[in-house]
């Protein structure tokens, strides 16, 4: 799982993370996923309990990912604010944030879409995909570059991560 999960991780991160980071990660939550009672019994300080909807494993992923990685928030404005910002000022985006203020949540999602599409053409641009179960905020998400969405949803598969493309999951929850 180890090797799952280094994978996976290093998909999300778009080479925001070092391959130590990356490989720390990863054997922290396969610890956290073989046996949970002996990862927290040597990490003291992690606050965990079985209340939480996602396995100690998925929570390690989740909770050790850095900002520029995992975007939580409670409206795309906000979302797209933390996406822009994790580019740094070398990126220019046509699509401002002010402008997804009063459209509708699958219109703010398909315009910060088409704007991902956009960057970085050798790769066939971003796709922003939901990730695990947000724990404090309505969205949670992570930017894949569009060539490795296929695998990025194999391995959330075999690990057991939810991971959905952004767009396609709220079409699929409005159609309900």
């Amino acid at each position: 799982m180890k090797a799952q999960l280094a994978e996976l991780i290093t998909l999300i991160s778009s080479g925001c993370m070092t391959d130590e980071e990356i490989a720390r990660v990863a054997d922290e939550a396969s610890q956290a996923y073989a046996d949970p009672q002996a990862f927290l019994d040597a990490n003291p300080d992690i606050i965990y309990d079985e209340s939480f909807p996602i396995p100690l494993g998925e929570w390690v992923v989740v909770g050790s990912l850095p900002e520029t990685v995992l975007f939580q928030a409670d409206d795309y404005q906000t979302l797209f604010n933390e996406i822009v910002a994790s580019f740094g000022d070398s990126v220019t985006f046509v699509l401002k944030p002010k402008q997804l203020a009063k459209t509708e949540p699958l219109t703010a999602l398909n315009r910060i879409q088409v704007q991902l599409s956009s960057l970085y053409p050798e790769k066939g641009g971003y796709v922003l995909v939901d990730f695990s179960e947000p724990l404090d905020d309505e969205l949670q998400a992570v930017l894949v570059y569009t060539c490795d969405v296929p695998r990025l949803m194999e391995l959330a598969v075999e690990v057991g991560i939810y991971a959905a493309p952004s767009l396609e999951a709220l079409r699929h929850k409005l159609e309900q």
